[in-house]
């Protein structure tokens, strides 16, 4: 059976207890951390979030993978820099705004820092912005959240058309560049993620799912721990 990896993301974590959250994640099973960063123009509500720093205070508690994704319109070596510095282990960057030359630069300074680096296909984004960087990159991120089952507050779902873009994704990856992650990010919970798992993910990434469970941080990771686990068995996933 595939192991499909979960990556707990702090989008919904409080700064003051950031860490201990981020801890118990760990420990209830969690294989990545993942952390969210935005400048001023993308996702506002999120534009404190998720930076160098707080990789860096995860980083003294924390040995397991930790990964930044931003949404942002710019990134140069510096930001890149600092994030190494402070122990990430990969970036993850919006492939709207990184399809061209920039793109070649960010990746070889991620390498020459020992991050990987992936990118993300947004909401409604076409998969054809990746289909010749997916050769170059260790992971391709889909957020999956929109428009079904949600309140546009917090209550977010994942939208039905991204179950055809993450099969189309899977194969894109197959074809060209098995060694990528394929990740799906956005409106996942343990009840409602079956048809994405059949799709063969590699990370799913849950926040809300986790961290407002009402039973807790643990048992949010356990109960998507075991619906992943029993999805990937019926699937037969490898």
């Amino acid at each position: 059976m595939k192991h499909i990896k979960i990556a707990a993301g702090l989008a919904h974590v409080s700064y003051a207890r950031i860490l201990d959250r981020a801890l118990e994640a760990d420990k209830a099973g969690a294989d990545y951390i993942h952390s969210d960063a935005a400048d001023m123009h993308d996702l506002k509500n999120l534009q404190l979030m998720g930076g160098p720093q707080i990789v860096a205070a995860l980083r003294e508690e924390i040995t397991k993978h930790i990964e930044c994704h931003i949404y942002t319109r710019e990134c140069d070596y510096l930001f890149i820099e600092k994030l190494a510095a402070a122990g990430c282990t990969m970036l993850v960057l919006p492939a709207e705004h990184f399809i061209g030359a920039p793109l070649a630069y960010i990746i070889n300074y991620c390498r020459g820092f020992g991050m990987k680096i992936g990118l993300t296909l947004g909401c409604y984004t076409p998969l054809c912005f990746v289909d010749e960087s997916i050769n170059d990159i260790d992971r391709l991120h889909i957020v999956t959240h929109g428009v079904d089952e949600t309140d546009g507050k917090d209550n977010w779902g994942w939208r039905k058309s991204s179950l055809d873009l993450v099969r189309r994704a899977r194969a894109l990856i197959d074809e060209k560049n098995p060694r990528c992650e394929l990740a799906i990010d956005g409106g996942l919970r343990f009840d409602n993620m079956d048809p994405m798992i059949a799709c063969n993910p590699d990370v799913i990434i849950l926040s809300s799912a986790i961290f407002r469970e009402p039973d807790g941080i643990t048992a949010g990771v356990q109960k998507c721990r075991k619906a992943i686990d029993e999805a990937s068995a019926k699937y037969n996933l490898k």
